[in-house]
Formats: structure tokens, C-alpha cells, sequence
């Protein structure tokens, strides 16, 4: 008797090893089958011995009526065919044109190239999904999609940054301002911004690497974005949530404040300016860089501060600093600037000049 009851317990003992809660994944490790949605309970390190683990996430996108979605998706390839256009035409204009090679087109046009590629990361996935039956997305194409839109946006907010300190040193110093915003120190300043964003990067990719995922494999939105994936994972995350705010405030703060305190420099040069003219002309060259400012800060400080609940604010925000920015650049830019319009102008005629 004594015999046959050890030999049950110890099959009871032998199951309850071999039964997982829930599949428990990190994005790291290949993947066969969707795991069951049941309990949320497991452990990190089932995620190397348990065989139920995912390949894919699932993106909810936009919308579920077919003919809503056929109207996002006649919208979003206007945005990106006017982005790609507007964008393009702003860098060979700038580069074509010698008298746009100063400081200030300098960091224009890398702005182009910028929009060109951050509109890239998101926009053709989210047209290619309005025409999917199917939403999603591979685990290692997800943590690539995390990388690079943060890579993007964050060398967009460095440079942003270093465009308001070449507007304070054009309005508050002009007859120093060859002297301050040479070629070399434009060159530095650009490569900066790229390596202090892509540092910044590889450290949000880590967090995301490092998250275990149980049966939750749905991401709320259109697109992968760090604050999407919290919700599904099954591992503490309130060391990758702090980590995410402080490098969030951290890359905010450290690129507004120098666009707020030069811009208070410009504003209080301009105040004291006699000349009606020379105020105009000062807020003309300042007011298309302080919309693109607010537009971008805005957006992207409300989609990685607040709450992440997929909410249509979640999506709102990504949309505009993603796809509606890259898309307003050209413009907000273009349409004020007379010397744009003229560069414009004879890039065409030499165009149709050559043609001819």
C-alpha cells in the first residue's frame, strides 16, 4: 500500500514539473506556436526551458472596418508620398543650391534626411497592415522597429536642439556668427547628435530585449513602440519603466533646455531690436523652427510620459511625431523662407535648362 501511494506522488510530482503555467518568452528566442491565453503567472527563466513560446506579435492597428481602413489607407500614402516628395526636394535643393550651403540648410537638410528615414520605420507597415487580414510582426522585427524609431526621433530632437543654438547665434550674434557655426563645429554637432541617440538606443533595445512575455501577445497599437510591449509582459517591469522615464526626461530635458534658453536670448534681442524691419525679419528666420519644435516635443513627450492604455491619445501622438511631422517639415520651412522659393526656382530652371 505504502508502495503504491509513493509511486502516485511521485507521478503527481513528475506532471507537476513537466505543466507550465503559461508560455513565458523573451523576444530573444525563436518561436512555433501562439501560447494559450491563460494565467498571466511565470517565471523568467521558464523562458528558456518551455517550448510554448511565440515567434510574432499581433498589432490591432487603427481600425477593424475594412472601409475605415481603406480610407487610413488612401490617407497615410498621401502623408508618405508628400513626405518622401517634400523631403526629397528640400535635400537636392539645399545641396544643389550654393547659396543655401550655410549652417543653418546644413542642419535642414539632415533634417530632410531624418524625416526621409523616421517616416520610413513606420509608414510603409502601417499601409502594408490597412491591406492585411492579418496584423503582425516578428519578434526580431518588432525590437528592430523599437531601435530605429528611437535612433530617429532622438538624432531629430538632438538636432532640433542644435538648430535653435544656430538661430541664437545668427540673431543674438551676427557679426560673430561665421566665427561661432563653422563648417567643422556643424559637422561635430550633427555626428553628435547621431551618437548620443544611437547610445540612447541600444539602452531602450536592452530593456526590451530583457522583458519575458507569457499567453499576452497582442500589442495595442500600429506599430512597436516600447511602452506597448510593457502591458504584455509577465516579468517585473518597474526597474524598465523607471529606466524608460529618466532616459525619456533625460533626452527631453537635455535637448529642450537649450532651445528654451536660446530662444529666451532671441526673444529678448528681438524686443530690444529699433528696427520694425529687423524684428520681422527675426521672427520670420525663428517662428518655422519653434512650430516644428512644438509639434515633435509635444507628441513625443505625451506617447513615452503618460500612461501607455492604447488609448486613441496613445495613437493620436505616435501618429503626428511619426508620420504627420515628417510630413509638415517641408512645408513649415519652405512656405515662409523666400530664399527656399528662390532656391527652388532656379533648381527648376536649371532643371528644364538641362532638359531642354
Amino acid at each position: 500500500m505504502r508502495a503504491a501511494t509513493s509511486s502516485k506522488r511521485s507521478q503527481e510530482n513528475e506532471s507537476s514539473k513537466v505543466a507550465s503555467p503559461a508560455a513565458c518568452v523573451s523576444p530573444s528566442l525563436a518561436l512555433s506556436s501562439h501560447p494559450p491565453r491563460t494565467q498571466r503567472t511565470c517565471h523568467p527563466q521558464m523562458a528558456w526551458s518551455n517550448h510554448s513560446i511565440i515567434s510574432e506579435f499581433i498589432l490591432t492597428g487603427l481600425s477593424d472596418d475594412p472601409l475605415i481602413q481603406a480610407l487610413f489607407f488612401a490617407l497615410f500614402l498621401g502623408v508618405y508620398i508628400l513626405t518622401m516628395t517634400g523631403n526629397l526636394t528640400l535635400l537636392v535643393v539645399i545641396t544643389a543650391d550654393s547659396h543655401l550651403h550655410t549652417p543653418m540648410y546644413f542642419f535642414l537638410s539632415n533634417l530632410s534626411f531624418l524625416d526621409l528615414c523616421f517616416s520610413s520605420v513606420t509608414v510603409p507597415k502601417l499601409l502594408k497592415d490597412l491591406l492585411s487580414a492579418k496584423k503582425s510582426i516578428s519578434v526580431e522585427g518588432c525590437l528592430a522597429q523599437v531601435f530605429f524609431v528611437f535612433i530617429t526621433a532622438g538624432t531629430e530632437a538632438f538636432l532640433l536642439s542644435m538648430m535653435a543654438y544656430d538661430r541664437y547665434a545668427a540673431v543674438c550674434h551676427p557679426l560673430l556668427y561665421g566665427q561661432m557655426m563653422t563648417s567643422e563645429l556643424c559637422l561635430k554637432l550633427v555626428l553628435l547628435s547621431w551618437g548620443l541617440a544611437s547610445l540612447s538606443s541600444v539602452v531602450i533595445v536592452l530593456l526590451a530585449v530583457n522583458l519575458d512575455f507569457c499567453e499576452a501577445y497582442t500589442i495595442h497599437h500600429y506599430t512597436c513602440e516600447l511602452p506597448s510591449l510593457f502591458p504584455l509582459s509577465c516579468s517585473d517591469i518597474s526597474v524598465n519603466v523607471d529606466i524608460l522615464i529618466c532616459s525619456t526626461l533625460l533626452h527631453g530635458l537635455g535637448t529642450f533646455l537649450p532651445i528654451f534658453f536660446s530662444y529666451a536670448r532671441i526673444v529678448s534681442t528681438v524686443l530690444s531690436m529699433k528696427s520694425t524691419t529687423g524684428r520681422s525679419k527675426a521672427f520670420n528666420t525663428c517662428s518655422s523652427h519653434l512650430i516644428a519644435v512644438v509639434l515633435f516635443f509635444g507628441s513625443g513627450l505625451v506617447r513615452y510620459l503618460m500612461p501607455t492604455s492604447g488609448s486613441t491619445l496613445d495613437l493620436l501622438s505616435s501618429l503626428q511625431y511619426s508620420a504627420v511631422t515628417p510630413m509638415l517639415n517641408p512645408l513649415i520651412y519652405s512656405l515662409k523662407n523666400q530664399e527656399v522659393k528662390a532656391a527652388v526656382k532656379r533648381t527648376l530652371g536649371k532643371c528644364l535648362r538641362y532638359l531642354e
